[in-house]
C-alpha cells in the first residue's frame, strides 16, 4: 500500500501544478491577452494526467477501503485548484500512523 501512496503523492502533487498553470497563467493569457497558446498545450496534458489521478486515487482507496464518498472528495480534488494539494496532504495524514516506524519504548522495573 505504500506505492499505491507515493504514486497518488506524486500524481496529485503535479496535477496540482499543471491545473494552477492552467488556472492562474492560461486562462488569464487567453481571456485578457488573446492568447490561447498556454491553454491549448497546457489543458490537454492537465486531463490526461487527471485520469492517471483518477487511477491512482481508486487503487488506493480500494486498498485501503476507503468509503466511496472519501474517494469521490479525493477525485474531485484534482478539479479545484490548490485544492489537490490539500488532499495529498490530509491523505498522507491518513496513513501516516500506519506507515512510520514505531519507536521502541523503555521499559524499566
Amino acid at each position: 500500500m505504500r506505492a499505491a501512496l507515493t504514486r497518488y503523492r506524486i500524481i496529485a502533487y503535479v496535477v496540482g501544478v499543471v491545473l494552477v498553470v492552467l488556472m492562474a497563467i492560461g486562462m488569464p493569457l487567453k481571456y485578457l491577452g488573446d492568447n490561447s497558446t498556454v491553454v491549448e498545450t497546457v489543458g490537454p496534458a492537465h486531463g490526461f494526467l487527471y485520469m492517471i489521478y483518477l487511477i491512482a486515487v481508486f487503487d488506493l482507496g480500494r486498498r485501503a477501503q476507503w468509503p466511496i464518498g472519501r474517494m469521490l472528495l479525493v477525485m474531485l480534488a484534482g478539479t479545484i485548484p490548490f485544492v489537490s494539494f490539500y488532499a495529498e496532504r490530509k491523505v498522507a495524514q491518513w496513513f501516516r500512523p500506519a506507515t512510520e516506524p514505531v519507536e521502541p519504548v523503555a521499559v524499566t522495573s
